[in-house]
């Protein structure tokens, strides 16, 4: 019998089987679907949920808010009818209508929008809106409606409260305010996103910080737009069910150039929506007046025309923007070199355009020999001006280089 002695060497390791390949790379397959699923999964949560809120009384009606009115009357439903028809008589007040009849005005509303109201058993106090049909209305108002607009305006309404900056990300008060505004008075045509799907990721807070050009022509042209208002409310709350403090600051364009700013108070939570009304239309005034000042116009570096070349006065800053670097590269290539010879331009007397005076000379003569004479004169007279000129020039330039 033959005996086997066992190697005094290290025992050999075990090779990986074909299972064991195959089973690594399922686990590599798992994995990699494991990541994209969860990455789909944050930008579904991105872009869906409660976001957004569809732009609401967008009709070209001339719509008058804030008319408060405080009536009495026998009966709290006889209150209610006076006071509707005093708020009529105030809006068309408010948008500089003339003197029309009550059966004229009443003919020409065709909503009344209750904005708080609180009836008593005589007496109605109440913050009313009144809506005006625009073709009925503007025979009235004249030329009033027939006012230039403005270009096609994104707005991006960048809300501040308890130190978080949002756009369309979640919803907020300051967002819906822009949905519920109506303007159809307005000389500013904006554009007003819902804030659905995927507003909220390209139309955020930091968006409004970029400059690119080229970023903001592609999310323009994505809404139609010429150039970005960006209403910014600041909403600070002095405490729980307290006053809330609001600082509105308006801006425009991508560079976000400050326009105007303003400051309101409201008593509570439940002031902050008729606060933030107010505020809107105070934006549309501030909008309305940088246009009518000329400030408010599309940034031309947000253009191409149609040849797809640059706007002119864009590509001269380019041309002497490129002439700055290549004027800095050449001192900057002088100064790693000292030792190179650099030829230095000299200032080469330049002869200045000879100036050609032409002169109409008439004489009368009796005979063939007396105009031949006279011609030879005339021919003299011009060589001795001509030698003379010559000889002022040459010695200008002999002085000149001594």
């Amino acid at each position: 019998m033959r005996m086997l002695s066992a190697s005094n060497g290290p025992m050999p390791t075990a090779q990986p089987t074909r299972w064991n390949r195959a089973f690594s790379r399922a686990l590599a397959v798992i994995g990699v679907f494991a990541l994209l699923s969860v990455g789909l999964a944050i930008a579904l949560a991105q872009v869906s949920g409660n976001r957004g809120i569809a732009p609401t009384a967008s009709s070209s009606d001339i719509d008058v808010r804030g008319i408060e009115v405080d009536v009495k009357g026998d009966t709290g439903e006889e209150a209610r009818q006076e006071a509707w028809k005093r708020a009529q008589r105030l809006a068309w007040e408010k948008v500089n209508g003339p003197s029309v009849s009550d059966s004229q005005l009443n003919a020409m509303v065709s909503a009344i929008v209750i904005e708080r109201e609180r009836i008593g058993p005589k007496r109605y106090i109440a913050t009313l809106g009144v809506i005006f049909d625009r073709q009925r209305a503007g025979r009235y108002l004249g030329g009033q409606a027939q006012k230039r607009s403005s270009a096609p305006m994104l707005v991006m309404p960048v809300s501040v409260s308890g130190g978080a900056y949002t756009v369309f990300e979640v919803r907020n008060p300051w967002q819906r305010a822009w949905a519920e505004y109506n303007p159809g008075t307005s000389r500013i045509d904006y554009v007003r996103p819902s804030g659905a799907g995927g507003d909220s990721l390209l139309l955020n807070y930091g968006q409004v910080s970029r400059r690119s050009r080229a970023w903001w022509r592609a999310v323009l042209d994505q809404y139609t737009a010429a150039d970005v208002l960006v209403p910014v409310a600041k909403l600070e709350h002095q405490y729980p069910g307290g006053p809330i403090e609001g600082t509105f600051i308006a801006r425009y364009g991508p560079d976000s150039t400050y326009l105007d700013g303003f400051s309101l108070m409201a008593e509570n939570s439940r002031e902050l929506p008729a606060m933030l009304s107010q505020a809107v239309e105070r934006f549309d005034d501030i909008f309305e007046q940088a246009l009518v000042d000329g400030k408010l116009r599309p940034d031309p570096t947000l253009r191409l025309g149609g040849s797809g070349q640059v706007d002119p006065a864009l590509q001269r800053l380019i041309e002497i923007g490129r002439a700055i670097r290549a004027r800095e590269a050449a001192v900057a290539a002088q100064a790693a070199n000292p030792g190179a010879e650099t030829t230095t331009p000299t200032d080469t007397p330049t002869p200045e355009a000879a100036v050609v005076n032409s002169f109409v000379v008439q004489f009368a003569t009796p005979d063939a020999a007396s105009f031949d004479a006279a011609i030879g004169a005339v021919r003299g007279a011009a060589r001795c001006a001509r030698h003379s000129r010559d000889q002022h020039s040459d010695r200008r330039y002999v002085g000149d280089a001594s």
